[in-house]
């Protein structure tokens, strides 16, 4: 499907920022974004010798590379994902495709980075659409009207349980194997995103993160910081700090969009 960007009488205001936390020793999460084509991208790498580092950092580059590159030029992607989703989630959906090559890639090139990858979440905002992607268990939440709606879905053995009713997500929270997770760049040759359209309106805010901050704050807690925030740069200080005043057992990572 091909990417045309779209005019539009909104804009955008964003920040990020990332922890290494209070445990780690290094920084496996990675975001970026581009403002002007509308896309922002969070990464949590996995993998050992520092590999969980370079996978992130080349699924973020690569994302961004894929749509400054096809914008406007009507390249199809190689596949094509099921379902019926907007021109844009297309274009994530090729956008991921290409960042589990350049991965694998990366793994054939190297031995020692056998086995990395990472979780990925994407947006790509169009007018009043922002089109979604992810993979793991890094997460996108919608703001709105002082209420925090999760868009995605975690692709994590915990939560596949959780849906099956195996466990409560009282357990889940709790359980010892909660970090494995079930998809992710680099895991095989190809990957099989989650795609999603979701109208947008003024005011709105997204919120793009890693686990180690989903895993030390509520839903409530997540909104009751960002809402109560001076500014995007603010919350995002305040978010990590929060994660961090409760355990920081991860790295932390947020990237907030604003709609205006």
């Amino acid at each position: 499907m091909p990417f045309h960007p779209a005019a539009s009488n909104f804009s955008v205001e964003v920040a990020g920022k990332t922890d290494v936390g209070c445990v780690r020793t290094n920084n496996e999460d990675s975001f970026g974004y581009d403002a002007g084509l509308g896309v922002f991208v969070l990464c949590d790498g996995m993998g050992g010798q520092a590999a969980g580092e370079v996978a992130s950092e080349l699924s973020v580059a690569s994302v961004l590379s894929y749509l400054r590159q096809t914008a406007g030029k009507g390249e199809e992607p190689v596949f094509d994902p099921v379902g019926e989703f907007s021109e844009d989630a297309h274009a994530l959906w090729g956008a991921l495709q290409a960042a589990n090559r350049t991965i694998r890639d990366a793994i054939a090139a190297d031995a020692t980075r056998s086995g990395m990858g990472t979780t990925i979440v994407a947006a790509l905002v169009r007018g009043s659409n922002v089109a979604l992607a992810h993979a793991g268990d890094s997460r996108i939440y919608l703001i709105r009207d002082h209420a925090v709606e999760q868009l995605t879905k975690d692709h994590s053995l915990v939560m596949e349980q959780v849906r099956r009713g195996l466990l409560t997500l009282e357990e889940a929270a709790q359980s010892p194997i909660q970090n494995i997770i079930t998809r992710a760049l680099g895991a095989a040759e190809t990957v099989e995103p989650d795609l999603s359209d979701h109208e947008l309106i003024a005011g709105d805010t997204l919120l793009l993160c890693s686990d180690g901050l989903t895993r030390h704050l509520s839903d409530d807690q997540i909104l009751a910081i960002a809402s109560g925030a001076s500014s995007l740069e603010a919350a995002c200080d305040d978010l990590i700090a929060s994660a961090k005043d409760a355990g920081g057992s991860d790295n932390i990572s947020c990237l907030l969009v604003r709609v205006k």
